[in-house]
């Protein structure tokens, strides 16, 4: 059983190692794996073998919190939050609190340690020797309410060090500890020599009472933290920005009646009503009505789909216009939007390969710099320094070692690039899916669903002479409307709102084509070689069907009264942006090779069209998984794309499977990456966030390393021949800045642009010869279609998108309507001049600003 975990106490990568050692010892635990950002724990376990409570006990026995965490897809509850405010948010707040009161007392405490040094005057009493003890104590009652704020870094320090599993906080503790200690024994030692007479000795110690050392140390990090914690809040948008799409409630038919109800109590064959600007709240199956549902939150699919009944609508989609009604097939966890942001979540609580170096590291590393720091504090007595230079010394050593920058490496940009990846519409279902996804150097593709649209459409017609290209249109769509052949639907598609004429004594002919009778005469449809049977002359046909099988078309033949009409041509069209995306891919470096059951033929019609380098065709379904396999033999790493229940097995052989959004269940449960849009060009951008976000995690790990590396010695004092020491407020502030760098590194991968396709390949999957598509699509003397792009400042989330499309929409001649939160504009196409003072003035009356309009 897979289970996730709420861990609770962690504060660096040390913390998340021990956690992790603490339940794989756990007889019956097959993997754990902590996330320090997302501060989760991911368990694979024997059920009978364990149970929850026992993995929380194993948690809390090592010094942290641990509970079962909320159905993938919901928030838990936190124990400390407010109602409606997570865990982090709280945490967030706290952290907010103990930095303002540790800034309040440490400004008069820097004022009365260092104030003198600047000029600032002080109280007489503070003067002289006779003043030492009120200076020290001064400070030392100022230090004491900033060690109560931060209290936590003790408790859970020493825990951490008692328990022999040492952490960040431990080095915090002892840093800042060691100086209070050492600031009490001057107080002390300031006493005794004023009551001796030992005017020196009070001289002496009256100025070294880093008290104020420990006061900064504890605050600079606090405020590192709460740095650090607002940016890694701001990791989790993607997450929460899915969550805020599904809708609050759900308009359902109970009794006959519309009654409201929360969208959580949605149940399986319920029928939901969805009315004009509704989100709908489950998946389901369209009863009745017909309307425009816009999916592109979901899918990222821009054009809205037209729903009828029979057709299926998501979760988290928009009703654009009309209302409809639908049964609710998938409530709660099984809807395609809690898919999502469980996939998003599972992404990234999951480790990354890459992220195990920075593990090994981080399980010793705290040990070894509390060793470098008691071998600094000895040496340095030892080569005759005061005790005050080699405490010094060891106490920026222990602040300035910073694993939570080793920690954060990588997981915060793991969040970061799936989160990235599920605004564009890319899911990666794993960290490791993530990482894996930059070695592919061959890509193979699968051809029907996945280069081609999956469903033959008629790309020529080719009448003969003295025949319309309507006719032949209207007598193709009638021969083949009572037609169980393959192509027949495409035809009948071409047709459209043509009026087709209905035939009678219809008569299949199996190998050769179908005949009827049509307006009394006998009219043939079929292959060439019923054309021969019956006697049609098809001489000047010939060559031209020769050309359209070379080009991987099927031709079909038309005759009437034993004259030969003409010839229609239907093919399975290649995506509008797959031969782009195959470019591109080559381009990349990429080695491309498309898989294949179609005949040789149209396999290399295909492949001479989209430039691809290797085409095996005729592939049996089984051996599509033994292609995959044989060229992992000769060592390559393999992303293998496809669409169908037939292609599963080589997804999982692959070394990266890749699903087309549309494709089947089966297919997406193999993958490793799900395209939601279907479009391969989304192929291109998987592999490049990928790059992107490997070469951000190695340039988070790079800066981790050098930074303690070159850092701990200078703070050990290796640098004190050259005049060189580090302070140890400045090895806090240090500190506390890497890991803030870190995390802000990561964020830039929000800033990761998908490439565009070019220009869409269209004319080849196009009648060639056929005007009367574009007379139907545009008919003379119709409105003509103008495009208007809006830059809009303003917009933040998905629901402002909306309510600016409706403001738009509801503009007379405003045909259509798309608004682009991450382009921050809004492209409306129109079928009247509107003018761009009234697009204006809806887009600031729904709330937002304009920038301009071209």
């Amino acid at each position: 059983m897979k289970q996730k975990f709420e861990v609770t106490g962690m504060s660096c990568a040390a913390c998340s190692a021990a956690v992790e050692r603490a339940v794989n010892k756990l007889e019956g635990v097959e993997t754990a794996q902590v996330n320090l950002l997302a501060n989760s724990m991911q368990v694979e376990y024997d059920e009978a073998a364990l149970t929850q409570g026992d993995i929380c006990a194993a948690v809390e026995k090592a010094g942290y919190g641990a509970r079962p965490a909320a159905p993938a897809g919901k928030a838990a509850p936190a124990k400390t939050a407010p109602a409606g405010e997570d865990a982090a948010a709280a945490e967030l707040r706290g952290m907010k609190q103990r930095l303002a009161v540790s800034l309040a007392f440490l400004i008069p405490l820097m004022y009365v340690s260092m104030g003198h040094m600047m000029g600032l005057p002080l109280p007489a009493f503070f003067h002289g020797r006779q003043g030492a003890v009120p200076f020290a104590l001064t400070q030392f009652l100022l230090v004491l309410p900033i060690l109560y704020m931060n209290r936590k870094f003790y408790s859970v320090g020493f825990k951490s060090l008692w328990r022999r599993s040492p952490n960040m906080d431990s080095l915090i503790a002892l840093g800042s500890a060691a100086a209070v200690v050492y600031g009490l024994v001057a107080l002390y030692r300031i006493g005794w020599g004023l009551g001796t007479g030992d005017l020196e000795l009070v001289d002496r110690y009256r100025m070294d009472l880093y008290f104020e050392s420990a006061g900064t140390i504890l605050t600079l990090i606090t405020l590192g933290k709460f740095l650090e914690a607002r940016a890694k809040g701001r990791t989790g948008a993607a997450i929460r920005a899915l969550m805020d799409l599904a809708p609050d409630t759900a308009l359902v038919l109970r009794n006959g009646v519309e009654t409201e109800i929360p969208a959580g109590e949605v149940a399986v064959g319920d029928t939901v009503v969805i009315k004009p600007g509704m989100r709908i709240p489950v998946d389901g199956t369209v009863l009745t009505g017909l309307s425009s549902v816009d999916e592109s939150a979901v899918t990222g699919e821009s054009i809205p789909e037209e729903k009828a009944p029979g057709a299926r609508v998501i979760a988290a989609s928009i009703n654009r216009a009309g209302s409809f009604t639908f049964r609710a097939e998938k409530v709660g966890e099984d809807t395609t939007l809690a898919q999502i942001i469980a996939l998003v979540q599972d992404a990234g609580a999951t480790k990354a390969p890459i992220a195990k170096l920075a593990d090994k590291v981080s399980g010793v590393f705290v040990p070894v710099v509390i060793a470098i720091a008691l071998v600094a504090f000895g040496v340095w007595l030892a080569l005759g320094q005061t005790a005050e230079f080699a405490l010094a010394r060891a106490i920026s050593v222990l602040v300035i070692s910073c694993p939570c920058a080793l920690g954060l490496a990588t997981p915060v940009a793991i969040m970061v690039g799936t989160g990235k990846g599920a605004r564009l519409g890319i899911l990666y279902k794993n960290a490791e899916a993530l990482e894996n996804a930059h070695k592919v150097d061959t890509v193979v593709l699968d051809k029907t669903g996945t280069i081609t649209l999956g469903k033959p459409a008629v790309t020529d017609l080719l009448p003969a002479l003295g025949v319309e290209e309507r006719e032949l249109l209207l007598v193709a769509a009638a021969l083949e409307k009572p037609s169980e052949h393959p192509l027949a639907e495409a035809i009948l598609d071409a047709a459209g709102q043509l009026p087709v004429p209905e035939v009678a004594d219809f008569e299949a002919l199996p190998g050769r084509g179908v005949r009827a009778l049509l307006g009394g005469q006998e009219h043939l449809a079929g292959n060439l070689r019923l054309m021969e049977e019956r006697g049609v002359d098809c001489a000047w046909a010939a060559p031209q069907a020769e050309r359209l099988a070379a080009e991987g078309k099927t031709p079909l033949y038309f005759a009437a009264g034993g004259k030969l009409l003409g010839l229609v041509a239907a093919a399975d069209p290649v995506k509008p942006t797959s031969a782009a995306a195959i470019g591109e891919l080559k381009a990349m470096g990429l080695s491309v090779i498309m898989l294949t059951g179609d005949n040789a033929r149209t396999a290399a019609a295909i492949q001479k069209r989209l430039g691809i380098g290797q085409v095996v065709a005729e592939v049996l379904p089984q051996d599509k998984e033994a292609q995959v396999r044989a060229l992992q033999g000769q060592g390559r790493r393999v992303a293998m794309v496809g669409d169908g229940i037939n292609d599963a097995p080589a997804l999982v052989r692959a070394d990266v499977g890749v699903a087309i959004g549309a494709g089947t269940d089966v297919a997406i449960d193999s993958a490793d990456i799900v395209l939601m849009k279907s479009d391969l060009w989304d192929l291109v951008n998987a592999l490049r966030l990928s790059r992107a976000t490997i070469r951000n995690i190695r340039e988070n790990l790079f800066w981790a390393f050098f930074y303690n590396s070159i850092g701990i010695p200078v703070a050990a004092g290796a640098l004190y021949g050259f005049g060189l020491v580090l302070n140890p407020m400045i090895g806090a502030a240090a500190m506390s800045l890497s890991s803030v760098c870190v995390v802000s590194n990561a964020l830039r991968l929000n800033f990761f642009q998908p490439k565009q396709a070019g220009a869409p390949e269209t004319a080849p999957d196009l009648p060639q010869n056929n005007e009367l598509c574009a007379q139907e699509a545009q008919p003379k003397g119709g409105p003509v279609m103008t495009e208007k792009t809006i830059h809009i400042e303003g917009m933040a989330c998905g629901h402002c998108t909306a309510r600016v499309e409706k403001a738009l929409a509801g503009l007379a001649g405003v045909a259509a309507v798309k608004a682009d939160l991450e382009g921050k504009c809004a492209r409306v196409t129109l079928d009247a001049p509107v003018e761009d003072a009234a697009l204006t003035a809806a887009v600031t009356d729904a709330g937002y600003e304009v920038i301009g309009i071209e």
